[in-house]
C-alpha cells in the first residue's frame, strides 16, 4: 500500500522559509534500514517517523546519514502534520515518546509550543580543528552533551562565517552552534548551526540548539523569555521561555506538500 508523507517548513509562517522536514506516519515500526533509506531518499535535514501509542505517538528522527537523539524542527513538523491530518488529541497536548524522553507540544493559535529539556553548556577549551575550521576567533567556547557552542564578537562575524565543513566534520560532536548578540532589537541572539558529522552541513533552523542558546543567553541578558533568529539562507524565528530545567520553544509551521511512498515498509 502507498505510504503517505508530508513535507513541513518549521519555525516559519511562510512557505520555503524555516527548516523543512519530512513527516512519515506509520502504523508499525519497520526495520531501521528502511527508515534510514527513506530519510536518505527524502534528503531533508531530518525526517520524522511516527507510530501511534496509547498515550500519543512514538517519534524518531533521522538525518540522511544517522538517527539522532533530539530534533526540534522535526518535532514541530510532526505536530503540524498531526494538526493538518486532524489527528490532534481532543484534550491536548500532543505527547511524543522519544529517545530524549516524553516531549509535549501545545497549540496557541497558529503557534506551537514545544516542551523540551534545557541542554546547558559549560566552558571548555576549543577542541583540535575547531578554530581552524571556523577561521575566526570566538569569544567563548562551551560544550553540552551533543554540541559545541561558540560565541562570536558580533552578528556580522556570524553571518560572514564560511567554515571548512570537511574539517568541522572531524570534531567529535553532533554539531557546532555559532551565536552572537543580535543587531536587531526584535531578537536577543542570532545563530547558525553546522553538523557535517551527521550529514547536515548547515541546518536552516535548529530547535534543539535553542535548548542550549536559551540557557546561555538567559545568563548573559538576565531574561527568562528570549527570541532567537537563525541566520541561515532560509532563516527562522524561535521563541524561548525557560521553566526550571525545561525550555518552551515556540514557532509556526507550514505544510508545503503531501505525497505517497510507493515502497512498502519492511
Amino acid at each position: 500500500m502507498p505510504q503517505p508523507f508530508l513535507v513541513v517548513d518549521a519555525f516559519t509562517s511562510q512557505p520555503f522559509h524555516g527548516n523543512p522536514a519530512a513527516v512519515v506516519p506509520l502504523d508499525r515500526w519497520p526495520s531501521d534500514v528502511w527508515l534510514q533509506n527513506v530519510a536518505m531518499e527524502m534528503n531533508h535535514a531530518e525526517t520524522a517517523f511516527l507510530v501511534p501509542t496509547d498515550s500519543g505517538s512514538h517519534l524518531r528522527w533521522f538525518t540522511p546519514a544517522v538517527e539522532v537523539d533530539l530534533c526540534g524542527h522535526a518535532t514541530l513538523a510532526a505536530a503540524k502534520a498531526l494538526d493538518h491530518l486532524n489527528l490532534w488529541p481532543a484534550n491536548g497536548p500532543v505527547r511524543f515518546q522519544t529517545r530524549s524522553g516524553e516531549l509535549r507540544v501545545n497549540r496557541q493559535g497558529s503557534q506551537f509550543e514545544l516542551d523540551f529539556p534545557v541542554l546547558p553548556q559549560a566552558p571548555c577549551p576549543a577542541p583540535p580543528n575547531l578554530i581552524q575550521a571556523l577561521a575566526t576567533t570566538p569569544t567563548h567556547v562551551g560544550k553540552n552533551s551533543m554540541d559545541y557552542l561558540v560565541e562570536l564578537p558580533n552578528e556580522q562575524a556570524l553571518r560572514d562565517l564560511r567554515p571548512d565543513l570537511k574539517l568541522l566534520g572531524t570534531i567529535p560532536c553532533r554539531g557546532v552552534i555559532a551565536t552572537a548578540a543580535s543587531d536587531n532589537p526584535d531578537f536577543d541572539c542570532v545563530s547558525r548551526f553546522f553538523a557535517p558529522a551527521v550529514g547536515v552541513d548547515e541546518d536552516p533552523v535548529t530547535g534543539s540548539a535553542h535548548c542550549c542558546l536559551a540557557e546561555y543567553w538567559s545568563k548573559k541578558t538576565g531574561k527568562q523569555a528570549l527570541v532567537g533568529y537563525q541566520a541561515s539562507r532560509r532563516g527562522g524565528i524561535v521563541t524561548m521561555r525557560l521553566a526550571q530545567n525545561r525550555v518552551i520553544l515556540g514557532g509556526q509551521a507550514v505544510v508545503v506538500s503531501e505525497g505517497k511512498l510507493l515502497v512498502d515498509p519492511q
